[in-house]
C-alpha cells in the first residue's frame, strides 16, 4: 500500500516595486536595466487609484460608475533617496583598473572594495544559526515519560525493520525571506559524511578540492591524483622502518623519489613560466594594440579637426567673398554718386525687399523680444500639470463628436434652379465629355457626311541646274582628292606606328601569353627560364649578403652594446661616486656644523656652569653670614642683656650703698654743706654747656671765610660749565648755593664730637 504526499511549496514574494533603489542585495547588470525598472516602477499600477463616486456608489450602471480611476500625484520615493543607478563607481574602478593594467602610473589609486557590516551580532543573528530538533516532545513535564500503544498502520513489520539511525539534534532550515533570492547558494552541496573505522577511502585524499578550485576536475588534478596513487603505491614497497638491514635501500628508494619529484616540480614551474609569458605577451601585445588605436584615434581626431577648421576657414572666406562681391556690385549700381529717392511703390510690390523681409545686418532683428511670447507654464512642462489640465477641460474637447455637413438643396424657395448651380452643372457636363474624349484618344475623325474638302497640291519648285565644269577643272580636282587621300593615309599609318610604339610593352606581353608558334613558345620558355635563373642567383646573392650584414649587424650591435653596457655602466657609477662624493661633503659639513654648535653649546654651558657655581658660591657665603650675622646678633643680645642685667644689678647695689651712704650724710649733713653740694651742681651742669656754644661760634667764624671762598670759585667754574651747556636762572643758582652753606653749616657742627654728659 502507497500513500502519495502533496506537498505545497509557498510561492516566494514577487519583488516590489522599488527594490531597485531600497533593497541593498538588489542588481542590475547595467544602468539600461535600471532605467528599464525606473520605467517600469513609474508605469505600475500601484499608483493607479480608485475613488468612489458617492452619488452612484452602489450603482451597476455603465454610465453611472461606482468608481474613478486616479493617478496618484505624491511620488512615493523619498526626495532624499538616490534615484541613479549604483554601479557607476564599480564602472568607475574597473576603468582604473584597466587604465593601470595596460599603462604605468603610480599616481592613479584605485579605491578599495568596502562590504557592509553583515551584523551577526545584530539584526541578522537569526541568520546565523541553526534550530534544534527534538524528536518526541510531548506536552507532559520533562520528568515523566509514558509508554505509548500507537501503532503506524503505514509501518512495515518488525522483522523487515532495520536499525534506525540516531536523530541528529540539529537540522539545517532553510527561510523564506521578503528580498530577492540573490544569496543563494550558487556551489554544489557537499554532504557530511561518516567514515567506518579501520578504513581510508581513496575519496578523502581529495578533500581539499572544492568547487572552483580543482572541482569540475581537469586534466591537472587527474594528473595530481595519478601521482598521489603512485605515491601511496610506493610508500607501499618502503622497506620498514624497523628493518636495520634494509636502511640504505629505504634510502636510495627515497632519494630516487625526491629526484622525481624535484624534476616534476621543474616541469610544473617551466609550465607556469610559460604561461606566464605566454599571458605576458598577450598583454603586450594588447597594449600595443591599444596603443595603435590610441594614436590612429588621435590622428583622426586631429585629422577631423584640422578638417573642420579648414572647412570653416574656407566657409569664412566664401562668406567674406560673397559680401565682398555684394559691395562691389552694390557699389558698382551707383558709379556716379547719384541720390536716389525712395521708391515706396516698388518696396511694397517687391516681397523680397526690406520692407518684408529686412536684413539683420543693418540692425533690424524680427526675433528680438519674442522669449515674451513663449508660454511657460507649469501645465505644459511637467506630467501632474498635465493631468491637472487634462482634467479641466470639459468632454467634448477630449471625446469629439463629428457631425455629418448636410448638403445643401439645389432648389431654391420659389421651386427654381439657382444660376449658380446651374452653371456648375453645365460646367461638370462639359468636364465629363472632355474626358470621354481624352480617353477615346487616337480614334480617326469622322468624314464628313455632305461636304468634302479638295485639297489644291503644292506647286513644285523650279529644278535647279548646274554648270558644267571643264575636263582640266575636273582632272585638278581629281588629283587634289587623290592627293588629299594619300595625306590622310599617310596621317592614319604615322598615328597607328606611334600607337604601336607606345603599346610596345603590352604587345610584347600580348605576344608573350598568347604565341601560337612552338617556336616562339620555346623561345618565350627559355627566356623565363634564363630571367628566373638570373632571379634566383640573386636572391641566393641577397641572401649571402643579408646573412653577412646580418652577422656583421649582430657583431656590431654586440660590441655597440657592450660599449652602451660598459659607458651607461661607468656613467653610473660616475654618478654614483660624484653622488657619495656630494653626500660625504654634505656630511662632512653637518658634522662641522654640529662640532660648531656642539662647542658653542659646550662653552655656554661652562659659562652658565661658572655662573651657577660663582650664585651657589654666593648663596652660600649669604647663607654663611646670614648665619654669622644670626649669631653674632644673638651671642650681642645676649651680651647686652647680660650687661645689663649685671649692670642693673650692680647699680641697683651701688645705688642701695650710695643711698645708704646718702642717708647717712643726709642725716649729720648741716646747712652749709647742703649748699655747697648745690653750687656744685649747678657749676658741672652750665659752665661746660656755655663753653660749648662759645667754642661753636668761634669754629663756626673761623670756617666761614673758607666757605665763602671755596664758593666763589666753584660758582665762577659751574658759570664757564653752564655757558657751554646752557645755563639756568640766577635765582636757582643763589637758591641752591644758600642751601649747600646751609647743609654745611648744620653739617660742621655735628661733626664735632658731643660733650660727654655728666655722670650722676
Amino acid at each position: 500500500m502507497s500513500v502519495t504526499q502533496t506537498i505545497h511549496k509557498a510561492a516566494s514574494n514577487p519583488s516590489r516595486t522599488h527594490d531597485y533603489l531600497y533593497d541593498p542585495l538588489f542588481s542590475v547588470s547595467s544602468d539600461r536595466d535600471h532605467a528599464r525598472a525606473t520605467f517600469k516602477a513609474h508605469t505600475s499600477v500601484d499608483r493607479i487609484k480608485r475613488v468612489p463616486v458617492y452619488n452612484t456608489m452602489f450603482s451597476n450602471l455603465r454610465h453611472h460608475p461606482r468608481f474613478s480611476v486616479r493617478l496618484e500625484a505624491t511620488d512615493p520615493v523619498p526626495a532624499y533617496i538616490n534615484r541613479q543607478w549604483r554601479g557607476y563607481a564599480d564602472q568607475a574602478r574597473e576603468a582604473l583598473v584597466r587604465y593601470t593594467t595596460f599603462n604605468y602610473d603610480p599616481t592613479v589609486q584605485i579605491p578599495a572594495v568596502s562590504y557592509p557590516d553583515a551584523e551577526v551580532a545584530g539584526r541578522n543573528r537569526y541568520q546565523y544559526f541553526r534550530r534544534p530538533i527534538i524528536p518526541f516532545l510531548q506536552q507532559v513535564p520533562p520528568d515523566v515519560l509514558l509508554a505509548t500503544n500507537r501503532v503506524d498502520p503505514l509501518a512495515p513489520p518488525e522483522s523487515q525493520q532495520a536499525a534506525r539511525p540516531p536523530t541528529p539534534m540539529t537540522r539545517t532550515v532553510a527561510i523564506q525571506t521578503d528580498y530577492r533570492d540573490s544569496e543563494t547558494q550558487t556551489e554544489p552541496y557537499s554532504p557530511e559524511y561518516v567514515v567506518r573505522p579501520g578504513s581510508a577511502p581513496e575519496l578523502l585524499t581529495l578533500a581539499t578540492l572544492t568547487f572552483g578550485r580543482g572541482l569540475p576536475a581537469g586534466l591537472a588534478e587527474v594528473e595530481m591524483i595519478e601521482r598521489a596513487r603512485a605515491k601511496r603505491a610506493w610508500e607501499a614497497t618502503l622497506p620498514p622502518l624497523n628493518d636495520v638491514s634494509q636502511l640504505d635501500k629505504r634510502r636510495k628508494m627515497m632519494d630516487e623519489q625526491e629526484r622525481k619529484e624535484w624534476a616534476i616540480r621543474e616541469a610544473e614551474i617551466e609550465k607556469l613560466q610559460e604561461a606566464r609569458l605566454e599571458v605576458l605577451q598577450k598583454l603586450l601585445q594588447q597594449r600595443e594594440q591599444n596603443h595603435r588605436e590610441l594614436t590612429t584615434k588621435r590622428l583622426d581626431r586631429l585629422w577631423t579637426k584640422k578638417q573642420q577648421h579648414k572647412e570653416d576657414k574656407v566657409t569664412r572666406i566664401r562668406r567674406e567673398h560673397i559680401k565682398t562681391i555684394r559691395k562691389l556690385t552694390k557699389k558698382r549700381l551707383n558709379v556716379e554718386g547719384k541720390v536716389e529717392r525712395r521708391d515706396i511703390t516698388h518696396e511694397y510690390s517687391n516681397h523680397a525687399s526690406q520692407t518684408y523681409a529686412p536684413i539683420s545686418r543693418v540692425g533690424v532683428f524680427l526675433d528680438r523680444g519674442s522669449e515674451q511670447y513663449v508660454v511657460k507654464s507649469r501645465h505644459l512642462t511637467t506630467y501632474e500639470g498635465l493631468l491637472e489640465l487634462e482634467g479641466s477641460l470639459p468632454d467634448f474637447v477630449t471625446q469629439p463628436r463629428i457631425r455629418a455637413p448636410k448638403q445643401r438643396s439645389v432648389v431654391g424657395k420659389d421651386g427654381y434652379v439657382k444660376r449658380k448651380n446651374r452653371r456648375e452643372k453645365e460646367l461638370a457636363e462639359i468636364y465629363e465629355e472632355m474626358q470621354k474624349n481624352k480617353l477615346k484618344g487616337d480614334e480617326a475623325p469622322k468624314p464628313l457626311r455632305f461636304l468634302q474638302k479638295i485639297e489644291k497640291p503644292i506647286p513644285r519648285p523650279p529644278t535647279p541646274s548646274v554648270e558644267v565644269p571643264s575636263q582640266e577643272e575636273e582632272d585638278q580636282e581629281l588629283a587634289v582628292i587623290f592627293l588629299q587621300k594619300l595625306i590622310r593615309g599617310k596621317a592614319v599609318q604615322n598615328m597607328m606606328f606611334e600607337g604601336k610604339e607606345k603599346r610596345r610593352e603590352l604587345i610584347l606581353e600580348l605576344q608573350s601569353t598568347h604565341a601560337l608558334q612552338e617556336a616562339q613558345q620555346q623561345m618565350k620558355k627559355s627566356e623565363k627560364e634564363a630571367i628566373l635563373t638570373l632571379q634566383r642567383q640573386r636572391q641566393m646573392h641577397q641572401h649571402k649578403e643579408s646573412n653577412i650584414d646580418e652577422g656583421l649587424a649582430d657583431l656590431e650591435g654586440a660590441a655597440i652594446g657592450d660599449m652602451l653596457d660598459f659607458l651607461s655602466k661607468e656613467l653610473i657609477r660616475l654618478q654614483e661616486e660624484r653622488r657619495i662624493h656630494a653626500f660625504s661633503m654634505l656630511a662632512e659639513r653637518q658634522r662641522r656644523i654640529r662640532e660648531a654648535e656642539e662647542s658653542g653649546r659646550r662653552q655656554v654651558e661652562e659659562r652658565r656652569r661658572r655662573e651657577e657655581d660663582e650664585i651657589f658660591k654666593q648663596v652660600i657665603g649669604v647663607h654663611q653670614e646670614t648665619v654669622d650675622t644670626y649669631l653674632q646678633d644673638i651671642i650681642i643680645g645676649s651680651v647686652d642683656a647680660t650687661a645689663e642685667r649685671q649692670a642693673r644689678e650692680e647699680v641697683q647695689h651701688k645705688a642701695a650703698q650710695i643711698n645708704d651712704i646718702a642717708y647717712e650724710i643726709e642725716e649729720g649733713r648741716t646747712k652749709l654743706q647742703s649748699e655747697e653740694i648745690v653750687s656744685e651742681l649747678v657749676h658741672s651742669f652750665l659752665l661746660p654747656e656755655v663753653q660749648k656754644q662759645t667754642t661753636r661760634e668761634k669754629v663756626k667764624t673761623q670756617q666761614r671765610k673758607h666757605l665763602l671762598a671755596a664758593h666763589k670759585v666753584v660758582h665762577k667754574e659751574g658759570e664757564g660749565v653752564m655757558a657751554m651747556h646752557g645755563q639756568p636762572s640766577s635765582a636757582t643758582d643763589d637758591k641752591v648755593m644758600e642751601d649747600k652753606a646751609t647743609q654745611e653749616d648744620g653739617e660742621k657742627p655735628s661733626s664735632k664730637p658731643a660733650s660727654p654728659e655728666p655722670e650722676k
